[in-house]
This record gives C-alpha cells, structure tokens and sequence, in this order.
C-alpha cells in the first residue's frame, strides 16, 4: 500500500472510531457473553488441572474482547489482522474488561471440549484507544460504511370543534422535513413506498412473479418514524377596546415520538405542554408546531443510533422439537463473533422459537453469518440439510427446521459436535484450545483451512443444559 492510500486509510480509521464513540454516549461500557473453550487432552492439563481452568476462563475472556472488537471492525479485517490484535488487546483483558458479570462453571461437554459462558463489561473507551494505538502501526482499516438515514414524518393535528377527527398536517410536515434535509439526510414517503410495491405486485404477471418479488423487496422503507401529535383549542377573545371578538388558537398539548424501523424500538418520546401562547391561525400554530418538533431532533441524534456499536435483531427458527433444543441453539448463537448478546424469548411446539439477538452489524451481514457460520456448521453435525434460511427482512432473519429423527438424537448431535462458531475461528485461536491430534480431527470437518494452516506449521448433558440455560 502507497504512504497516499496509507494515511487516507488511517484517518479512515480514526475518523470511524470517533463517530463509534459518538455512539457509546453516556455509556462507556458495552455487554458481551462470550463462550470459553480449552481441550481437557493435552498433554500439560494431565499433570495440572488448574491450569486447564487458568485456560478456558483466559479463553473466555479473549473472546469477549474479540466481540468487542468485532463491534468496532469487520470480521474480514479482524481475521486478517487477528495476530496483531490479540498482542494488542486481546492481551490485555485486565484493563479493557471492566468486571465479570457472570461466569459459568466449568463443564466437560459431550464434544470434548471443556466450556465455560461469561458475561462481561468491557470499556468501549478503552478498546477505542488500543484499535487507534493498532492502526498507527499496522494501518489496518475500520470499513463499515453507512449510507445518509431515510428519515419519514408525519404531524397529525386535532381541534376541539373537530373532536376526535385527526389530519395530517403538511405545514407542520413540511417544516420538519425541511429541518431533516438540512442535515444532509433523506425524506422518506412511507405511503408512497408502500404504493409502489402494491401496484407492482398487481401489475406483475406469473411468469415474472419471483422478479418482482426481489425487485419490491429493494424497495426499503425509512430508517426512523418521526411521529408528532399536537391538539388545538379555539378560544373567543373580546377585545376591550373596541369590542371586537377574535378567535385565537391555543395549543393544549403536542406529543413527539421517534420509532426505530429496524427494531421498533421507540428511542425517543416527549410530552410537550407549551406556554400560554396563542396564534391568529391554526397554520400558523402549525407551522410552529413544525419548527418545535424539529427541535426535538439534531443530526447527532441519528447518527448516535445508527453508529452504535451493535443493534437488536430478532431471529425465528420454526420447528425445534423441543424447549432443550432451543437452548442449545442458543449456545450455538452465543459462540459467535459478532454476536454480544442472546436471549431466547419464546418457544412453542411445531411453532416459532424467538431469539432476540445484540448483533454487531446490518441486516445484509446478519442473514449471511447465520447462513455461513450457523447453519452449514450444523447441517455438517446432522448429515443433511437440516436447518434453512428461509427470509431476511427489516431485521428479522427466519429460519426453519427439518428432521424427523428422535429429539435424543438430536440432543446427542448437537453437543457431540464441535461448537459451530470454531468454523470461523482462526487458526491461532485453534492453536490455544485445540492441542491433541484427536481434537483436531473433530475440526477438519468445519474448519479444514485452519486446521491445515496448524498441522502445516507445527460436563454431562444435564450440567451442560443447567449452565447455558442459567445464563
């Protein structure tokens, strides 16, 4: 790489980070669970078993930092950066990780690995500093990349004569919407979206079905909601001096709320009770009205939501036979890089199981780590195409699950095979849990590269399930 592209790389680099600590707010620290994992067949834990649980827990730490990290940097330039990265900071838990929530015993699962889950708090602050101390040296680049929101709005006004009927008011809208584009984002139509997929449905024939269905599914909605409510009263006022009545427009109260479309989440809502103010109309009321509610809102706002280091998604899996099942699939999720987070909110039987997950990037990257790093793992455990990915949209990935075999069987799978987030673990993460020819075997079938890279170069299941179901 040129000194040129080196250093537009660099402030790259530090440019990314400082928006990312735009997003941490008040917040300094971060929540990670994180799986350890040490092979209990080397040699050296046979002559002193502390020091095995010396190793898992130290694995368990590294990891939670490698998420950490994960939520800053892409997975590709982690991977390919990963020595550098663990002399830098995966070393140096001591410092970057605030406490130890939570920690699991140890156990002995039936794959052969010894396992322990921690949840822990991690000072974002500190992993920015060790990234930017990293990138002076090694020069290695922050790529994610986001493009300006799509922001829509709508202000609905209502006056006592009117009662309970509301209007939208393109006033107050206009307004708003002039305040957002001010900040170089976009205005989006929700309606207008909206239309634009009916009428291609409808004018799609079934010949081209499928191509208008990925075609409308381009058609993305707004990334916030910005949703005003104001109420009027129409007041009879005298005049002492002539005698004049005039009707003035009061403003009782307004409510202003932010939607996140991505998650639903509501990130801000407001109740206004204005001072005794009146206007001689209600547009001009209204035009107000615009003007507070713009307000409300300043471009740091959005970009302090969308550069959070992680957001909420929501996975369904239909078809797990049973509740055990779950929670394993739970583990599963907990094992991988760029997942902080699991919680496993709901399940039914022959129904739809409900994970919401803290994922640290978009909906695009979501949907291929579930497909690449969760399902091929555990199609290879199973023999055949037993979990599939069946729809992406608006942060919810769904997937389905096909088997006929017995629900022991399937238990047995699950914890028999190795953990499915080793297939992305790089070979020097290998090279500190997998230290007997036996284990390395286990990895050949979901890691073949890495395991190739090391060779070229040199609890019971009710204590398993109590662990990772406690946790």
């Amino acid at each position: 790489m040129g000194t040129t592209a080196a250093n537009r790389l660099l402030r790259c680099v530090v440019l990314a980070l400082g928006l990312c600590s735009l997003s941490a707010g008040a917040a300094e620290t971060m929540t990670v669970t994180a799986e350890g994992l040490a092979d209990p067949n080397a040699e050296t834990y046979q002559r002193d078993k502390g020091l095995l649980i010396d190793d898992l827990r130290a694995d368990a730490r590294r990891q939670v930092l490698e998420k950490a990290v994960g939520a800053f940097v892409e997975s590709d330039t982690l991977v390919e950066n990963y020595v550098l990265l663990e002399d830098r900071v995966f070393s140096r838990s001591s410092g970057l990780i605030k406490r130890v929530i939570k920690e699991s015993s140890p156990w002995l699962g039936e794959d052969g690995f010894m396992h322990m889950l921690m949840r822990a708090e991690v000072y974002i602050t500190g992993v920015e500093d060790a990234l930017r101390e990293m990138s002076r040296s090694s020069r290695i680049g922050y790529i994610r990349e986001y493009g300006d929101p799509k922001i829509s709005v709508a202000v609905f006004a209502q006056d006592a004569e009117r009662g309970s009927w509301e209007s939208r008011s393109e006033i107050a809208e206009n307004i708003l919407k002039q305040h957002i584009s001010d900040f170089g984002y976009r205005v989006w139509s929700e309606e207008t979206t909206e239309t634009l997929k009916s009428e291609m449905m409808e004018s799609s024939t079934l010949d081209n079905r499928v191509e208008t269905t990925v075609s409308v599914s381009h058609l993305k909605s707004s990334d916030f909601s910005i949703q005003g409510r104001v109420k009027f009263d129409v007041r009879s006022v005298t005049l002492r001096a002539s005698g004049i009545t005039v009707k003035k427009h009061v403003i009782t109260s307004w409510t202003v709320k932010c939607v996140d479309n991505h998650t639903g989440e509501e990130i801000y809502f407001n109740n206004k009770v204005p001072r005794r103010n009146s206007w001689a109309t209600e547009d001009e009321a209204l035009q107000d009205i615009g003007r507070l509610i713009g307000s409300e809102f300043s471009k740091d706002f959005f970009e302090q939501h969308l550069m959070r280091p992680s957001k909420i998604y929501a996975l369904h899996v239909a078809g797990l036979p049973s509740y055990d099942i779950g929670v394993l699939f739970k583990k599963e999720l907990i094992g991988l890089r760029p997942v902080l987070q699991v919680d496993f909110r709901s399940y039914t039987t022959n129904g739809i199981s409900i994970y919401e997950v803290d994922f640290a990037g978009d909906d695009n990257n979501f949907a291929q780590l579930v497909n690449s790093v969760i399902i091929k793992p555990l199609n290879a455990k199973f023999g055949d195409e037993a979990f599939r990915l069946d729809s992406v949209e608006r942060g919810v990935v769904r997937v389905s699950f096909h088997s006929t075999a017995d629900p022991a069987d399937l238990i047995a799978q699950f914890n028999q095979g190795p953990p499915a987030a080793l297939a992305s673990a790089t070979p020097e993460r290998l090279r500190h849990i997998a230290r007997d020819d036996s284990t390395l075997d286990k990895l050949q079938a979901i890691n073949p590269q890495a395991v190739a890279v090391l060779r070229g170069g040199s609890a019971p299941q009710s204590e398993a399930f109590q662990q990772i179901s406690d946790f």
